[in-house]
């Protein structure tokens, strides 16, 4: 049985394991890199990207992750996730993965009082509208021609795709809309 992890450092990784196991998987907090090992696909949820950064060097996960990710493990980064994943991090040189080929911008809707909601269309997840919750969310500036650019608000892109990573600016673990969780899992088990 495949088994997913979430990197548990900081931020919202309860929501993400739990909504994993709605979806009918095995999900387990990663802390570390041996439980790193011990996973097909990974989540990097929100929370505060520069302290998860930090973290994955104190801990000696950023170059595992890399490794990993080379090696064709699927990751998922929402929010701050989806800003570790980056190459470019617009005015900051934060630690990072610097995984994906594209350029993003922190806080970029506002601060915290312009948190919102929004309904997005997302041609792989049918024609239901996608419930996104964006906190303090990022959005993608510049993508390279390998992101597959899958959603935006106000022609800024809030969900994209390049190869085994996937990316969303906001938080689906805070609602009960399970696809871009399910759309994950056939990453990792080669069906999307």
């Amino acid at each position: 049985m495949m088994k997913f992890g979430v990197l548990a450092l900081q931020g919202a990784f309860r929501k993400h394991k739990l909504m994993l196991e709605h979806c009918g998987v095995k999900a387990i907090e990663v802390k570390t890199a041996e439980e790193l090992d011990d996973v097909d696909g990974l989540v990097i949820p929100g929370g505060e990207s520069t302290t998860i950064g930090k973290m994955m060097v104190d801990w000696g996960l950023l170059g595992k992750i890399q490794t990993r990710a080379a090696a064709g493990m699927a990751i998922y980064g929402t929010c701050a996730g989806m800003i570790l994943l980056a190459k470019d991090i617009v005015g900051s040189d934060q630690p990072r993965l610097g995984l994906m080929d594209v350029s993003v911008r922190r806080n970029a809707f506002g601060r915290q009082r312009e948190s919102f909601e929004a309904g997005l269309s997302v041609t792989a997840f049918g024609n239901s509208p996608v419930r996104a919750v964006f906190i303090r969310a990022p959005f993608i500036e510049k993508a390279g021609a390998a992101v597959k650019v899958m959603a935006t608000v106000d022609q800024n892109i809030v969900i994209a795709r390049q190869g085994n990573m996937l990316v969303t600016a906001f938080h689906p673990e805070l609602t009960k809309d399970d696809r871009i969780h399910k759309y994950f899992i056939n990453m990792v088990q080669g069906k999307a």
